[in-house]
């Protein structure tokens, strides 16, 4: 089976990992069809016979132990990346602006209660909406202006995550098929 990894946090500031250092230890773990996408952490692979958890640590592990980096690893299939463009609640934004519209990878479902009240004392343009593990969230005028990510750092809502923009989800997809 393909699969799709993105590693949270790499290529920002000092935590900077080459393409090719990502791909030769993915290579290392024995799998095959490697291709990395864009320069942000994110690649595709062959796998048989295994779970998204057992990936996810194995891919933690190895990349920590080849470069001193740590960095969570969050791992999808093509029906599960297909699934999930089927239930985009931005459809309109995706097409008109789909560099603003980014989508937040979780292991489990974010926490929706946590987000409404942290949306109750927000009036920025932003909008966030869960669909199953994964958080959209809509940022008409880009994050770079937004008052929203500082306000859900002092929240801390949620558990470890990483964000990709709709443009990059549409990319790993299709590296999939």
């Amino acid at each position: 089976m393909k699969w799709a990894a993105m590693l949270r946090g790499i290529n920002l500031g000092k935590r900077q990992l080459k393409s090719a250092e990502l791909k030769a230890v993915v290579e290392g773990m024995g799998f095959t069809e490697v291709k990395t996408i864009l320069a942000s952490g994110n690649v595709v692979f062959e796998a048989s016979d295994a779970t998204p958890e057992a990936l996810e640590q194995g891919l933690h592990v190895a990349l920590e132990k080849a470069t001193g980096l740590k960095s969570d690893v969050y791992v999808r299939n093509r029906a599960d990346l297909e699934a999930l463009v089927a239930a985009n609640p931005f459809p309109k934004e995706a097409e008109e602006r789909p560099s603003f519209l980014v989508v937040t990878f979780h292991r489990t479902p974010p926490d929706q209660a946590a987000i409404d009240r942290l949306l109750e004392g927000y009036d920025g343009p932003e909008r966030m909406v869960i669909v199953g593990r994964e958080l959209f969230t809509d940022f008409p005028d880009g994050q770079g202006r937004s008052n929203l990510i500082p306000a859900m750092q002092k929240a801390k809502l949620s558990h470890a995550n990483t964000g990709r923009n709709w443009n990059t989800v549409l990319k790993l997809l299709a590296a999939l098929s």
